[in-house]
């Protein structure tokens, strides 16, 4: 058994691992590479798409997601297993990225011909994404799912973004289990709308994202205060509030703190609450306003704390003064407007899409703030203008900054040093060795010596395209592996747990069940629903009842 790693070992984008294993060949994530690395993405590929069975994906954003179309359009037919917001997501995400794709390819190719150069192919093309949408194989999280009597995966919530997991996977081979965990992208403690990430019980190998390996972000109520404080004195000053950020993950999530924020005040007015409720609040990415729609249907992976405010009837992704624009002459005018607002717009890292003209409009102007509230990688011009530089070219024009710039690493998706290592603490047995990826050079070198010195874990930073044997580890943990041994104890204590988050689980569900039906009795007996939205109800309870009867029969046996 082999491990290569072709993606991530550089910096941070780009993610992409294989797994050789007996005659398979297993990919984990198809990143693209972005910033200093994008290069990389024109580079003849290290493996045939085509000899790939099975591609574990950890999560949709691009720097994880963005090649499929391409490896799809270069040969692969293998399946891709994620779980389901993930796939919803890359339904959106692919298409937006070969859009633009196409777009970039049609810019260089009208420089080409007035120089008289060769023209050049996108990477790949919007067809080409649509393509590799039936190759998706969505799951829900916590499902084992036996590939085959060798390959079991299980993806669990990894905190990250909405449909993030951790993948497990227990590889078996000459009559003994080996267990990889991927960790994708670890998300913080107590973020707002998702779960945090899943504690993992064990494993053989671990490989473990770094991006904040040497960082600690502020704390979380600081950062939502100074947050709405550079808001308050930039609106007070006259100004705009540019918020560059991912479509995916940090947009709703800003929505979501804005929406706590004013439902926190409302009992009690205040005039910076009555402030707040006047600005005007733009979502001007045509991506970002898709996604908000996914995250709306997957609302059941949300926190207990979105769930709440779900079922008392407020929707956390909406608010008065919210407004989402879809035109590009929408978004223009937001740049002509005198009025005081916040414009939040992607891309997270500056390099693409309408962001790029909102700084061109508001770098220079000193009443202004710009707000980062996302990993920056480098070579990006978000990064650039984070650094410190004075002078940056954007669109063809030079543009030199005075607006304020803040980095609120407090909204950050990423788990910080301390995440990352409790997230590894909870392992009850260590792992015999810790590959370290996604992070700068000196972010896994500085995690790499924590690891080691505070937990005693081997780690290793690979190298790209090289390959590492997987030895067969030394003991054997499986429940199954306990029965051989007639070790009773273990067995009971196993069941026991299962048996006790069987309960928890039904619990929970009893009380959901019986606060959503209300809701619904509620909206019927006022005559509050629409023809679309009782077809939509009426379909929902038939998958119920289904699933209701499946259960039965699963408990009859």
């Amino acid at each position: 058994m082999q491990l290569r790693f072709l993606g991530a070992v550089k910096g941070v984008t780009g993610s992409n691992h294989l797994i050789q294993f007996q005659d398979k060949l297993i990919m984990l994530d198809c990143g693209m590479f972005q910033g200093k690395d994008e290069d990389l993405n024109y580079e003849e590929l290290q493996v045939n798409p085509a000899d790939i069975d099975y591609l574990f994906l950890s999560h949709s954003h691009i720097d994880h997601s963005g090649r499929i179309p391409c490896f799809v359009k270069k040969g692969f037919q293998g399946k891709i297993y994620c779980s389901k917001p993930t796939y919803d997501l890359c339904k959106i995400m692919l298409l937006d990225s070969a859009h633009i794709q196409e777009m970039e390819a049609q810019w260089k190719n009208k420089k080409a011909q007035r120089l008289g150069k060769p023209l050049v192919e996108p990477l790949y093309t919007q067809q080409d994404a649509e393509n590799s949408f039936q190759f998706f194989q969505p799951v829900l999280y916590d499902q084992y799912i036996e590939i085959d009597r060798n390959l079991t995966i299980r993806f669990r919530d990894a905190g990250h973004m909405l449909g993030s997991s951790i993948i497990e996977i227990w590889l078996k081979e000459e009559e003994e289990t080996i267990k990889i965990v991927f960790s994708g992208d670890l998300g913080m403690q107590e973020k707002p709308i998702l779960k945090d990430p899943e504690i993992i019980d064990y494993a053989d190998y671990v490989i473990m994202e770094s991006t904040y390996g040497n960082r600690v972000h502020k704390d979380i109520k600081k950062s939502e205060e100074e947050f709405i404080h550079i808001i308050l004195q930039t609106i007070r000053q006259g100004g705009t509030v540019i918020i560059p950020s991912f479509a995916v993950g940090r947009t709703q999530e800003i929505i979501y703190e804005l929406n706590k924020y004013y439902d926190k005040h409302h009992d009690f007015i205040s005039d910076e609450f009555r402030e707040l409720k006047k600005i005007p609040v733009y979502i001007d990415s045509p991506l970002a306003i898709k996604a908000t729609e996914v995250f709306r249907k997957n609302m059941h992976v949300f926190d207990e704390e979105a769930k709440n405010y779900l079922i008392s009837g407020d929707n956390p992704l909406d608010f008065g003064n919210l407004h989402f624009t879809q035109s590009t002459e929408e978004s223009k005018a937001l740049n002509f407007s005198q009025e005081p607002k916040i414009i939040i717009s992607s891309s997270g890292m500056c390099d693409a899409g309408r962001i790029k003209h909102h700084l061109k409009h508001n770098l220079w102007k000193e009443n202004c703030s710009i707000v980062f509230v996302g990993y920056q990688a480098e070579g990006t011009l978000g990064r650039k203008i984070l650094d410190g530089i004075k002078d940056v070219k954007i669109l063809g024009e030079r543009i030199h900054i005075k607006a304020k710039i803040y980095n609120i690493e407090g909204f950050s998706g990423h788990a910080d040093k301390n995440g990352l290592m409790n997230w590894l603490k909870n392992f009850k047995e260590k792992p015999q060795k810790v590959f370290i990826v996604h992070g700068e050079t000196q972010s896994k070198a500085d995690f790499a010596e924590e690891v080691e010195k505070n937990l005693g874990i081997n780690c290793m930073i690979p190298s790209y395209n090289t390959t590492y044997e997987i030895i067969s580890k030394t003991s054997m943990r499986e429940l199954v592996e306990e029965e051989e041994k007639g070790n009773k104890k273990s067995i009971i204590a196993f069941k026991e747990k299962q048996i006790s988050t069987l309960k928890e689980e039904i619990e929970i569900l009893k009380e959901l069940f019986q606060k959503s039906f209300d809701l619904i009795e509620k909206s019927i007996d006022t005559n509050e629903i629409g023809i679309e939205e009782y077809k939509n109800i009426n379909n929902k309870l038939l998958e119920i009842e289904n699933n209701i009867m499946d259960l039965t029969i699963l408990s009859g046996k």
